[in-house]
């Protein structure tokens, strides 16, 4: 069963049905034509003093691009803002809940006023709307994704499969997207900027310290390593280490196959969890690790095992 793309509750934060439109040449009017009834204040458009707006601190997306806002601007300036933004009223401003790049762009053309609709929502609502828009619309970066996911997480005190839920991501995504964050900062910067992929961030989380995370990150920047040729650095890695560690007198471990590590790289994206898979000549040994009795539950889910 596909999972809604709404959060629970989120619905009639939104309202039920689209924002009606204006017409390019037409102004907007402080009540929708043919929408709620005018006593219904979630339907009531107003025109309000873009100095009373400010950006909510719980929005995802951090990093605008100047080139995009620009480009919304110059819309904005022959078309007029025809989807108003969505805000909430604090004790001396309002509070973006949606539209964030409408108020900049907005603030780039020096306009006085802006049309809004107000909402009344928590703290948690707002982010699960902010995150639910940027995702639909891709607007956000890997790290802002997986930063979301955790402030989700961390404040409200939400499981993986409850986050997973209201964003309308399988649980496997999410928990991969979280284990970005465990990279060190330079290569999640890397991330974000665009200079590394999340393929290769998966596969260089198969090295356990840091040193060498940043070792693989540095190679694949100067050699220009695809995600392939990635795994087979990982490997190679992680064959040295052990070899380094291996007491005096015993044959260090063989290195392992490329085939191999890329089959465990796909367990551990699809687990979202460490992976360690041992292989010789048809036999070997699975290991799968958790953290907590909630992580143990989700694994045995995405595997099918239930009571």
């Amino acid at each position: 069963m596909a999972k809604p793309a709404l959060g629970r509750g989120l619905g009639a934060l939104l309202g039920d049905s689209p924002i009606a439109k204006p017409s390019v040449s037409a102004p907007i009017s402080n009540t929708v034509p043919g929408s709620a009834p005018a006593g219904d204040p979630r339907e009531r458009v107003q025109r309000v003093a873009l100095s009373r707006i400010r950006p909510c601190p719980f929005q995802p997306r951090k990093d605008f691009s100047p080139e995009t806002l620009r480009e919304l601007a110059d819309s904005i300036k022959e078309q007029g803002i025809v989807q108003p933004l969505i805000v909430r009223e604090r004790p001396d401003h309002l509070e973006i809940i949606a539209g964030e790049r409408r108020w900049r762009a907005a603030q780039l053309l020096g306009l006085a006023e802006v049309p809004v609709i107000l909402r009344d929502a928590d703290d948690r609502a707002v982010l699960e709307l902010a995150l639910i828009e940027n995702l639909q619309r891709e607007n956000l970066n890997p790290i802002e994704e997986a930063q979301g996911y955790a402030q989700l997480i961390e404040q409200f005190q939400l499981k993986q499969d409850e986050v997973a839920t209201k964003v309308g991501k399988s649980r496997a995504a999410v928990a991969n997207a979280l284990r970005i964050l465990k990279l060190p900062p330079s290569i999640q910067t890397a991330i974000r900027e665009g200079r590394l992929s999340v393929g290769h961030a998966k596969v260089i989380l198969g090295l356990a310290g840091e040193t060498q995370q940043r070792q693989a990150f540095e190679r694949i920047l100067k050699e220009g390593l695809n995600v392939r040729q990635t795994e087979g650095l990982v490997v190679r890695l992680q064959a040295r280490e052990a070899g380094i560690l291996s007491q005096p007198g015993t044959i260090a471990p063989p290195k392992q196959d490329a085939h191999v590590a890329s089959l465990e790289n796909r367990l551990r994206e699809r687990l979202g969890t460490k992976v360690h898979l041992r292989y010789a000549r048809g036999k070997g040994a699975l290991e799968i690790s958790f953290f907590s009795d909630d992580e143990l539950e989700r694994i045995l889910t995405i595997l099918g095992v239930t009571e």
